[in-house]
C-alpha cells in the first residue's frame, strides 16, 4: 500500500484526575496536561509497523481540534510520521463532523488505510470509525487485536463479547484497534528534534466545505456522585436485612 493515515486526538492525560469546572460548562484543562488519545497512540504504532515491514511508504498522522493538538501531531511525527495534517477548528465537534473530516482528508492523500483508535478517553463515544467507514463505502473492522497485510487485503483479529473474531477486509478500509494490538514505542530526544522539521499543514474545518451535521451539544457536566461508606455485616442475614433497608431487595 502506499499511503497510511492515522488519527490523533488531544486528550486529558490518562494519568490526571480529571476534575469538572466549578460551573459545570466543562472539564478543567487549563494547566492540566494532554496527550495523545492512547488507543490512537497504538493507532500509530501499528502503522509505523507496517511500514517498518516495507508494507507501506507513507503513514500521515491527522488530527481534527484547536491548534493546540499540534503539539500532539509533533509527538507523532517524532515517533516516527511522515506528515502532519491539522483540521483547525475553534471548538470540540461531534463525531460525525469528525468522520467527514477525516474522509475528506483521505479523499485528498487517496490513503489506502485509515487507522483509528477504538475510542477516545475524554468522551468515549466510539462512534468516528464507524462514520467513517459508512461515508467512505469501504470495509471497517473494529476492536482490532491483530492486524495481517496481504497486498490488496488484510486479516483482522477482532476482541468481541464472545472471545475473539477473525475478519478479512479489502483495502482501502477503516479498523480501529484496541489496546492489546501492541505497545507503543518510547519518544527519543533526537526524534523529537527530528520531528520540529517535518511539514505539518494547517487546513481550516470551513475550507472543507463538509455538510451540515445533527448539532450535538454538551449542556452540563457534572461529577460522579461520591462512593458511600461502606458498612460490615457479621452474617448474610445481617447482608439481607441491609440490602432490604436500601430498598435493593
Amino acid at each position: 500500500m502506499e499511503k497510511i493515515l492515522v488519527g490523533l486526538k488531544r486528550v486529558v492525560d490518562y494519568n490526571v484526575r480529571v476534575r469538572v469546572k466549578s460551573d459545570g460548562s466543562g472539564v478543567e484543562t487549563d494547566g492540566v496536561k494532554m496527550s495523545i488519545n492512547p488507543f490512537d497512540e497504538i493507532a500509530l504504532e501499528e502503522a509505523l509497523q507496517i511500514k517498518e515491514r516495507g508494507e507501506a511508504n507513507e503513514v500521515i498522522v491527522v488530527s481534527v481540534g484547536t491548534g493546540d493538538a499540534q503539539q500532539q501531531l509533533r509527538t507523532g511525527l517524532a515517533m516516527g510520521a511522515d506528515r502532519a495534517i491539522l483540521v483547525e477548528c475553534a471548538e470540540s465537534i461531534d463525531p460525525l463532523t469528525c468522520a467527514r473530516a477525516l474522509l475528506e482528508v483521505t479523499n485528498r492523500e487517496s490513503a489506502d488505510l485509515v487507522l483509528l483508535g477504538k475510542q477516545a478517553i475524554d468522551d468515549d463515544n466510539s462512534q468516528t470509525a464507524q462514520m467513517m467507514a459508512a461515508l467512505w463505502g469501504r470495509p471497517q473492522a473494529t476492536f482490532a487485536s491483530k492486524v495481517e497485510t496481504n497486498g490488496d487485503s488484510m486479516r483482522v483479529t477482532r476482541e468481541v463479547d464472545a472471545g475473539m473474531e477473525i475478519v478479512d477486509v479489502d483495502l482501502p478500509a477503516v479498523v480501529s484497534v484496541d489496546l492489546r494490538l501492541n505497545e507503543p514505542r518510547y519518544v527519543k530526544l533526537p526524534d523529537i528534534m527530528k520531528a520540529k522539521k517535518k511539514p505539518l499543514d494547517q487546513i481550516p474545518l470551513a475550507d472543507l466545505s463538509l455538510p451540515d451535521s445533527p448539532a450535538i451539544a454538551d449542556t452540563v457536566f457534572e461529577p460522579p456522585a461520591a462512593r458511600q461508606k461502606g458498612i460490615m455485616v457479621d452474617n448474610a442475614a445481617g447482608l439481607v436485612g441491609a440490602l432490604k433497608e436500601k430498598g435493593l431487595l
